[in-house]
């Protein structure tokens, strides 16, 4: 080989420091109303809307729980709140029904027997 000649190398392939991923992390759970859940919600408020009782709704979805509150003015606390609380199924239910004041008034595992509570009936005296 003389002093003139090129220098052929092999191809090499550059070596890239493995980077480890970051360990998957599972997305927060959100709980929510499912479709059933938000069908009975929304037809006992429209009753409620209909009797003059209730004039707004909100509905907040949390990592621990979701509620739905109803108010008579939208400048006010809620009248009620109605909770679901997936961890307390096994126990007390998931649903529950709380006052403005923060009192339970029906705790249960069947979102229709909780909201019985809520259903009044307008009793009216007719005179003739």
């Amino acid at each position: 080989m003389s002093d003139l000649e090129p220098i052929r190398l092999a191809p090499r392939l550059a070596a890239v420091p493995a980077v480890a991923a970051p360990p998957l992390q599972p997305a927060p759970t959100q709980v929510s109303f499912d479709r059933r859940e938000l069908n009975a919600l929304l037809n006992l408020y429209g009753r409620m809307v209909a009797a003059g009782e209730w004039r707004d709704y909100a509905i907040d979805f949390l990592k621990d729980q979701a509620v739905f509150s109803v108010f008579r003015r939208t400048s006010e606390a809620p009248l009620y709140r109605i909770e679901k609380t997936p961890r307390l199924a096994r126990r007390q239910g998931a649903y529950a029904v709380v006052s403005s004041a923060g009192h339970i008034l029906k705790r249960g595992h069947e979102l229709g027997r909780v909201l019985a509570v809520l259903e009044k009936v307008n009793l009216k005296l007719v005179t003739g």
